[in-house]
């Protein structure tokens, strides 16, 4: 089921635009106060808490069980996700859900005179002092990303949607997300009229190969899905895509693409650049290739023919 990552500016009204949000989905909004109060106890002591709530180096600090901060966070919001859809606010959910096929990442932005006249009245604050306050908060807000992840906040690539409020008004622009939700659910939903067999995939694959791999995921009872995304690549001067490329497999558990390669080794090298290009272009996106001898030892251990050829 759908869910909703929002990241912000400050003095965007993010915020106000949230909870509206929260209203007419009914969902639960899970941010930076519910982490600090309800899961991060959990593993983190009176001090390391503090850490967390001043350095966003901190996070990259282990916890009891081993794993960092980072990751025991990544963990956590995995978790609920996969039990149950929710607004995410803020947290780097648009890094750690990049691509997922169930999210839909906005962001909230407004121009600077706007956010810093909104802080001014807010806060009662002069303008300098405004501006001040707008600047370390924005900083923040870009180093944690940084740090954590190693990606640029503000890359529109991060996100679906990106909102103006300079011109919207907190119940305007929570209105565009759910319908755009809306839109997103229904056409994610099979059609009444062609329903797919119950625990049967109809998948017509290109090359022999893909389909006996996709028999190795069903034995280990993984679900895949076949092409699901095409990626563009390349533009040409005019904008026009003149190169994209298809990862073979999404396996939604972990969140990774899959391309298969048994093709010759000369062949192999164009593939790997491609992928190095999609990963450059797409932040976040996990994709990894299975290449022609890890398939044949897959394929020999399941008892599967293992096809070799233009693939």
């Amino acid at each position: 089921m759908l869910f909703i990552t929002i990241s912000r500016q400050t003095g965007s009204r993010g915020k106000e635009i949230a909870g509206l949000l929260a209203g007419k989905m009914e969902l639960p909004i899970i941010n930076r106060d519910l982490v600090m109060k309800e899961w991060f106890p959990e593993v983190a002591g009176k001090h390391e808490l503090h850490m967390l709530t001043e350095s966003s180096g901190f996070y990259l600090s282990r916890t009891p069980q081993g794993i960092t901060f980072a990751e025991y966070l990544e963990n956590k919001l995995r978790g609920f996700i996969n039990n149950q859809p929710a607004i995410i606010y803020g947290l780097g959910a648009q890094i750690i859900f990049a691509d997922h096929p169930a999210a839909l990442h906005v962001k909230i932005i407004a121009s600077p005179e706007v956010r810093t006249n909104r802080i001014m009245q807010a806060h009662n604050l002069e303008k300098k002092d405004a501006q001040r306050f707008l600047e370390i908060t924005d900083r923040k807000h870009k180093r944690y990303i940084s740090t954590i992840y190693g990606k640029d906040w503000s890359d529109p690539l991060l996100y679906h949607l990106t909102l103006n409020t300079d011109f919207l008004s907190n119940e305007e622009a929570a209105s565009l997300i759910y319908s755009l939700a809306q839109n997103r659910q229904i056409g994610s939903e099979p059609s009444a009229e062609l329903p797919e067999p119950a625990g049967k995939k109809t998948v017509v694959f290109k090359h022999p190969s893909e389909e006996e791999f996709a028999k190795i995921l069903d034995m280990n009872e993984l679900d895949w899905e076949y092409e699901p995304r095409t990626f563009p690549i390349k533009w040409d001067a005019e904008g026009n895509i003149t190169l994209a490329f298809s990862p073979d497999f999404y396996l939604p558990r972990f969140d990774t693409y899959i391309e298969l390669t048994t093709m010759n080794q000369k062949y192999v090298s164009e593939k790997k650049k491609k992928v190095e290009l999609l990963k450059k272009l797409y932040p976040g996106t996990n994709i990894n290739i299975v290449f022609k001898n890890d398939f044949q030892t897959l394929a020999k251990r399941f008892g599967l023919r293992g096809g070799t050829d233009n693939k």
